[in-house]
């Protein structure tokens, strides 16, 4: 008895417990939010009155120090932090205030702050429909993603980044994969934005909803280097070899492909009609709520290899894959491929397929090396 009610209390202790963690981070979403609504808006009121020269040169030390006087202890209103401001409002203006992308010369000077509303401020241009094609991509889901994301991940990102579409695409990335300082620097220093997409695939043929395709399209990169495979000899690979090793550096290798994955097996069994068959790795993707089978060759693609994981692909569909699941996708790792054949080989394959390529940091020149992020730089990310 003292038993029973000693675990009802654990489990009461837990659920509390779980409030409290889903309250805090709702919380902290809400004050990260409100953090930004008042940084973008305290930015334009810089913005708009520097430019227009109003200001001159020393106005932003005089500021901060003077709000330092009359609010001891505030925080995030130095002169520098006020001009990262300004940039933070500079760069995300196209988005939410298109109306306002006449040159400065001619906008009227700000007299006063007024705190800005996304939320409604992009239900408003979707109505009117003058954003453009980046800003369009800003819809309600993205949105969420960008109040959520810290001010600092922000600036590195407008820091670092050329166009509207990479900066988005950062935010949402940063949101969904929960990237901290570091783990935003290493999507940086390996420019994910620039390898996005680039995987010859006929996902445009063989994925009929738009926004699986899109995310499908977006998540494979064409070549993918593995810092912690380790290759003796590179013109004789062992394919259950580098099996092994990613099954082992599976959380590693997870991060490699961009997050969102769950992994289901490795050597993953199939029974078709009393015959075994064996997919060499097996995951599962959150956000496309698909499987995803990705088989690996030791050496340069071949036709035949498609033909064959077509096969698996429906195999999977009609005996593992959820009713309420979309088609599985299958993923070709190979050495190395020609991408005319390619293009040949998937052009009239039925299901969802990519080719792309693999190699280890060892393999590459000395001075590409230190540009990638090392093994223990993926362990701090985990």
């Amino acid at each position: 008895m003292e038993q029973s009610i000693r675990q009802n209390y654990i489990d009461e202790v837990k659920k509390i417990r779980e409030a409290i963690s889903v309250s805090r981070y709702r919380a902290a979403k809400l004050a990260n939010g409100e953090t930004l609504r008042l940084y973008y808006s305290v930015g334009k009121f810089i913005s708009l009155n520097t430019r227009n020269a109003k200001w001159g040169s020393g106005a932003l030390k005089s500021i901060s120090n003077q709000l330092q006087q009359e609010m001891p202890g505030l925080k995030g209103f130095s002169e520098g932090n006020m001009r990262k401001m300004r940039l933070f409002y500079e760069a995300w203006q196209p988005v939410f205030e298109p109306q306002a992308e006449s040159t400065f010369a001619i906008v009227p000077v700000a007299e006063q702050i007024e705190l800005i509303d996304f939320r409604s401020q992009v239900a408003n241009e979707l109505e009117e429909s003058k954003r453009s094609q980046a800003a369009n991509e800003l819809d309600a889901e993205l949105l969420s993603y960008f109040l959520v994301v810290g001010f600092d991940n922000h600036m590195r990102i407008i820091s670092n980044v050329e166009t509207l579409d990479e900066q988005i695409f950062y935010v949402e990335r940063c949101a969904r994969e929960f990237w901290g300082r570091e783990g935003l620097k290493n999507a940086l220093r390996n420019n994910l934005y620039h390898q996005q997409g680039s995987m010859p695939s006929n996902f445009a043929l063989t994925i009929p909803d738009e926004k699986q395709r899109q995310v499908a399209m977006r998540t494979f990169k064409e070549d993918n280097v593995l810092d912690f495979l380790v290759i003796e000899n590179p013109d004789l690979v062992d394919e259950l070899d580098v099996e092994e090793q990613i099954v082992k550096n599976v959380k590693n290798f997870m991060m490699s492909l961009g997050g969102e994955f769950a992994f289901m097996g490795e050597q993953y069994r199939i029974i078709v009609n009393g015959k075994e068959r064996k997919l060499d790795l097996l995951f599962y993707h959150r956000r496309m709520r698909c499987l995803v089978a990705i088989e690996l060759k030791g050496g340069e693609f071949q036709p035949e290899f498609a033909g064959k994981l077509n096969y698996y692909l429906s195999a999977l569909d009609s005996l593992v894959k959820l009713p309420e699941e979309n088609p599985s996708i299958g993923i070709l790792l190979c050495r190395d491929k020609d991408n005319t054949e390619v293009e040949f080989t998937l052009r009239d394959m039925s299901k969802p397929m990519g080719v792309a390529t693999y190699h280890s940091t060892a393999e590459l020149p000395e001075m590409y090396r230190n540009a990638l992020p090392s093994a223990e730089d993926l362990k701090r990310l985990m």
